[in-house]
Order: structure tokens, then C-alpha cells, then sequence
């Protein structure tokens, strides 16, 4: 049976949500379990992503119609090595009015590729429409929310807020303290060798500390990716 090759388009209309948090988690997920990956990341001005995995991550301008080429062929090679594309809030409308104009999805269910949308929520109204919107406009496209909590902290009305977002389930990331961001600040840290192997001069608090918060945020990516294999199994067609 093959499988389905898994394309992630990691987004946000709005800025500091958590976007390239998700997509670094996503990609040093699947590192950590010794799965090859490709990267994109369109923005390029400041790719934060791209600097983090500069040997398996490429920059993409989607405005312009070599970078459409660049990134849409790319990910409609079913090679079964997950893709992940982290977009940037401003090429958020780009990406996905490009995405109509070419036919992709109907492209991508003729060569087994599986695109799934990981949109990170915000207190704002708009974000919700724009997650509802593209869930009507393509009602098989696989949609889930992501909270950050440190990035876009919700308050109180957390749960009505996401209840808010029409998705296929959500994962959430955990707050860390402003003494262990630092760590995870450094483009050079990753946090798929730190899981094979801490750095010596690490203190052991930060030790525990990225441990909490990474093993449980992996936890719920190798349910949710049990759960997509499952959607995309042959055998319950």
C-alpha cells in the first residue's frame, strides 16, 4: 500500500502567532524520528525558518512566478517525504489565491499528496473567518488549528475562541519561560539533536525544562500524523 505524501502549509494572516514555532516542531519531529523532510519558507525578507534548516529548506518569493514554480512543483512530487511550508502572514493571501488559481488541491488528490493547513489562532475575528473561509471554499481540505500559547496567548475564553475556528482538531503548545526562549532563540539550536544528545554546559533545570515542553507538543504531532495516515489509509476507502 502506498502512502500519501504529506504537504503542510503552516499559516496565519497575522504576525506573532507562532508560525515558524510550529513548523520548526513539525520538522524537528519528524528529524528526530530519522524521517527526511523538505522546508520552504516564504518569506524572504527575514527566513527565520529557512536560517534553522538551511541544508534541507529553500526560500520562495510565491509573488513571484519563479518562486510559484520553485514551490508548487516541489510539492506535488509524491515521494512520500513530508513537506512543510512555512507561510508568511503576508504571503498568507498570495499563497492560497495561487493555490486556487493553478488547480492544486485537484492536482495534488491525482498524485497522492495530502495537503494539510495548520493555522495558528489569534484573539481576532478575522483569523476565525479566514479559517472558516478556506474550509468552505475546499470542504476536503484538511484544516487544523494550532495554539501557541506563549506566542498568542487567548485568556480566559480559550476554549470558545477555538471552538470558534471550523478545524479538524487542534494542538497546542505550551508557554515557556522567557530564561529558556533564549535557548530556543538560537538559529543553531535544534531540538532534534537536543533529544539525542543535551549539550554538556546545559543546565539540567533548562534540561527538564525543553524536555517538558517538547515531549508532549511531539506526543500530540505523532497522534495527529496516526490519525492522517488512518484518513488517507487505501483500505478505508
Amino acid at each position: 500500500m502506498s502512502r500519501r505524501t504529506l504537504v503542510y502549509f503552516v499559516c496565519s494572516p497575522h504576525s506573532r502567532t507562532g508560525v515558524t514555532t510550529t513548523a520548526r516542531l513539525l520538522t524537528d519531529y519528524y528529524l528526530s524520528r530519522g524521517v527526511p523532510v523538505d522546508g520552504f519558507d516564504t518569506d524572504a525578507r527575514e527566513p527565520s525558518y529557512a536560517q534553522r534548516f538551511p541544508e534541507l529548506s529553500r526560500i520562495v518569493d510565491i509573488y513571484d512566478v519563479r518562486g510559484q514554480i520553485a514551490l508548487f512543483d516541489q510539492l506535488l512530487i509524491a515521494d512520500e517525504r513530508p513537506k512543510i511550508v512555512d507561510v508568511w502572514s503576508r504571503s498568507f493571501d498570495r499563497l492560497f489565491a495561487t493555490i486556487a488559481e493553478i488547480g492544486f488541491l485537484e492536482e495534488a488528490a491525482r498524485s497522492a499528496v495530502m495537503p494539510i493547513v495548520l493555522f495558528q489562532a489569534d484573539m481576532s475575528q478575522m483569523a476565525a473567518n479566514n479559517c472558516r473561509l478556506l474550509t468552505t471554499t475546499w470542504p476536503d481540505l484538511w484544516v487544523s488549528v494550532v495554539h501557541n500559547e506563549g506566542a498568542s496567548p487567548l485568556g480566559f475564553d480559550a476554549r470558545e475562541t477555538l471552538a470558534s475556528y471550523r478545524a479538524r482538531g487542534r494542538l497546542v503548545i505550551p508557554k515557556l519561560e522567557r530564561p529558556i526562549v533564549r535557548f530556543l532563540d538560537n538559529p543553531e539550536f535544534s531540538l532534534s539533536n537536543f533529544l539525542r544528545e543535551p549539550p554538556a554546559a546545559m543546565s539540567l533545570v533548562v534540561r527538564a525544562a525543553i524536555r517538558n515542553w517538547l515531549l508532549p507538543t511531539f506526543t500530540q504531532l505523532h497522534s495527529f500524523e496516526l490519525r492522517l495516515a488512518l484518513q488517507s489509509s487505501q483500505f478505508l476507502r
